[in-house]
């Protein structure tokens, strides 16, 4: 099968491209970029093509598939065009930055009966899938409370423009700041790991210490902090943000009636599980993941989803309910009430 793959940034460099190369059922990487150098050295870098143009990309009858790696306020001009074309799409998170975008994507994908994915990685990684598992079989009873948060140096610090004028910064190309950056992965991952939604958000945001160029204020929140309730009556907290500055965080913990689950808490072990009578019980588990994250499995789970007919592993109606408790945050922020997702 022949991918390709739109915007050559970081993610598709880190991940797209090279889960690609290594699976055996793509013979060929086709790359589009509005800058045509990037697009050019991803494809010397990883043995592919170039396009000049996204309409060249679509129209290729041998593409099956496309990775929608563009800045957030494109996914549903990209995504949707692909599955009007008869592509399948693996379309980076969040989904959209409206409901009414997103809504287009999904009905896009509906009426073309292709494949829509939508990369929520976290839900990929060992300690989140033995976790969840762990949560199945009721080892700790029934989950009551929870606290999560991801949080690292920036967007500037990773991205392939390291400096003050990445897009991640911008209002009208980001959209949604830290809370849709980091926070959609974390609020997706709680929906998966506790079989839940958010139902209703109190939250606080702000921008502390992100600048411009021009060295104004960016647009968009570099902090969030949220309170959150579930459908299931689930109390927790969520934090996100591009000031960690020292060390990045990106842990979970899950309180349940007999112990507690702690996720990448230790430098040692990926999980931990204290029970109530105090019995430790550490995994440590082989990791694929690293900070390029590369080895996700995310490109695996989309091949295998075309090629044997399944269900994606992260739908758009799933990353749909992620994202509008980014929305939600961000409107009780900015109202300073509580605000019910419906």
């Amino acid at each position: 099968m022949k991918a390709g793959i739109i915007g050559c940034g970081a993610i598709a460099k880190f991940l797209h491209a090279p889960e690609y190369q290594a699976n055996p059922c793509i013979d060929t990487i086709v790359f589009y970029d509005r800058n045509p150098e990037r697009a050019a050295m991803l494809a010397d870098l990883f043995d592919g093509n170039t396009v000049s143009t996204v309409e060249e990309l679509l129209t290729d009858p041998a593409v099956n598939m496309i990775s929608d790696c563009s800045s957030n306020e494109n996914h549903h001009i990209f995504t949707t065009k692909a599955l009007q074309h008869g592509k399948h799409v693996l379309c980076e998170k969040p989904i959209a930055v409206t409901v009414e975008q997103a809504n287009e994507m999904i009905a896009a994908q509906k009426a073309s009966g292709k494949k829509l994915m939508v990369n929520h990685n976290q839900r990929f990684f060992r300690a989140h899938q033995q976790a969840k598992k762990i949560l199945e079989r009721h080892e700790l009873g029934k989950v009551l409370t929870f606290r999560t948060t991801f949080g690292h140096a920036g967007p500037e610090h990773w991205g392939t423009n390291k400096t003050s004028s990445t897009w991640f910064f911008k209002k009208d190309r980001s959209g949604l700041g830290v809370a849709g950056d980091l926070g959609v992965h974390k609020l997706d991952l709680l929906h998966y790991l506790l079989d839940d939604e958010v139902e209703q958000v109190s939250a606080f945001t702000d921008t502390l210490d992100k600048t411009d160029e021009n060295g104004q204020p960016i647009g968009v929140c570099d902090n969030a902090v949220a309170s959150l309730k579930t459908r299931k009556g689930r109390l927790g907290t969520a934090s996100f943000s591009w000031t960690y500055y020292g060390e990045k965080d990106d842990s979970t913990v899950i309180y349940c009636e007999h112990g507690a689950i702690k996720i990448y808490h230790h430098p040692d072990y990926q999980i931990q599980v204290l029970t109530a009578d105090q019995e430790t019980i550490n995994y440590e588990l082989q990791e694929g993941q690293t900070d390029q994250q590369a080895d996700s499995g995310v490109i695996d789970a989309f091949i295998d989803c075309i090629r044997l007919d399944k269900m994606p592993p992260v739908t758009g109606e799933e990353a749909l309910t992620a994202v509008k408790a980014v929305f939600a945050i961000l409107e009780a922020a900015e109202t300073e009430r509580v605000v019910t997702l419906t």
